[in-house]
């Protein structure tokens, strides 16, 4: 396994992979174009979760599409062979020069070696994954001890091939289409809302155990409804997180509020970002979002890292966190897997309503 910069004057075709979740794969992004603008005319193909493929369709910086379908797994054994086996003779037949893979899991490492690709990097497991993971790469990027933002993280893969992108090649990139654009437009006027004078709420994450408590939610509502602000609450097609906006409503004594729970998808919720005045979330996808579209946003974070998961280049974001408890970021899922997380059920109303106040004087 080589120590220097490998040579890739010659590459002409290559396949990236990130096998993770929505978020995971936006703050990817700037991969795409530093490939592109680095070593000039080659052909990008991303190995992503089909679910995730909302995230990246549009970008101008990636040619071709390998998916992976979880559905598969639930229609037995064989259907789950048929479609490794799909995969992995696309990756045999692919004539890449280069695989990168920038994903925790066995499947990129596997798809890397048998692509033969010339150069082949990913993270170093470091005894972690199956046997003989290493193998199957011809470089090694090292992860930094340190705390580090996922964005920096994987740039440090190309890093590792003697690439160093300069800083306005580190941006997001989420596109919208026209219609999505048009279709919030048009739901905006349905709903009596005008563009940059509502605000968005989106208080469900993947991982609930991430959340603000539901009072606490409401009483925010409550106080906006009071100001007279017009609120929009959203969350993705997630039975939980409907359920949870459901609870929240509940708890509102003023139900004026617009309720676009699982109504929308990813391209559209962005386009609605795009449009308010002002974004409150947690860390989840929406926060993502609002960092590739330069929309004002309020994150709270409770047990991950706002280090680590952070607004990216996005001046018009502002982060929340409870900086007396030295315990965080402790990403798990609530205090002792309790599902509730003091740093989140323990932050005064007053201070939430302060600082969205402030976020809104703004605008």
């Amino acid at each position: 396994m080589s120590g220097t910069y490998p040579d890739l004057s010659k590459v002409k075709r290559i396949l990236v992979a990130r096998l993770r979740h929505h978020g995971d794969v936006l703050l990817t992004t700037p991969v795409f174009q530093i490939l592109k603008e680095s070593l000039g005319d080659v052909k990008i193909d991303v190995y992503i979760n089909k679910e995730t493929a909302p995230i990246l369709e549009g970008n101008s910086f990636i040619d071709g599409f390998i998916f992976y379908d979880k559905e598969q797994k639930k229609k037995g054994f064989f259907s789950k062979i048929a479609q490794e086996f799909k995969i992995l003779k696309r990756c045999f037949f692919g004539k890449y020069d280069l695989v990168i893979n920038l994903t925790e899991g066995d499947r990129g490492a596997i798809a890397a070696f048998v692509s033969r690709a010339k150069v082949r990097i990913g993270v170093d497991p470091e005894g972690s994954g199956m046997f003989g993971k290493n193998r199957c790469f011809t470089h090694l990027s090292k992860r930094s001890p340190g705390i580090r933002h996922t964005v920096e993280r994987q740039i440090d893969v190309l890093r590792t091939l003697g690439i160093f992108p300069t800083p306005h090649q580190r941006e997001l990139h989420f596109f919208i289409a026209l219609k999505d654009r048009i279709f919030i437009k048009e739901l905006l006027k349905s709903c009596d809302l005008e563009e940059k004078k509502f605000i968005v709420i989106h208080p469900v994450s993947r991982w609930l155990f991430k959340c603000l408590p539901e009072k606490l939610v409401a009483e925010l509502i409550e106080h906006l409804c009071f100001k007279e602000q017009k609120v929009v609450l959203t969350a993705s097609k997630d039975k939980e997180e409907i359920l949870m906006n459901e609870r929240i409503k509940a708890l509102c004594l003023k139900k004026d509020l617009i309720d676009l729970s699982g109504r929308l998808s990813i391209k559209q919720l962005g386009a609605l970002i795009e449009s308010c005045k002002l974004l409150i979330c947690v860390d989840s996808l929406p926060l993502h979002l609002a960092s590739a579209l330069k929309a004002r946003v309020l994150a709270f974070f409770g047990p991950t890292s706002e280090k680590t998961w952070a607004p990216w280049k996005n001046p018009n974001a502002r982060v929340f966190t409870q900086e007396d408890y030295p315990c965080r970021p402790c990403y798990l899922p609530g205090c002792g897997n309790s599902k509730k997380s003091d740093c989140l059920e323990t932050i005064p109303i007053e201070k939430i309503i302060s600082e969205v106040e402030m976020m809104l004087s703004f605008s």
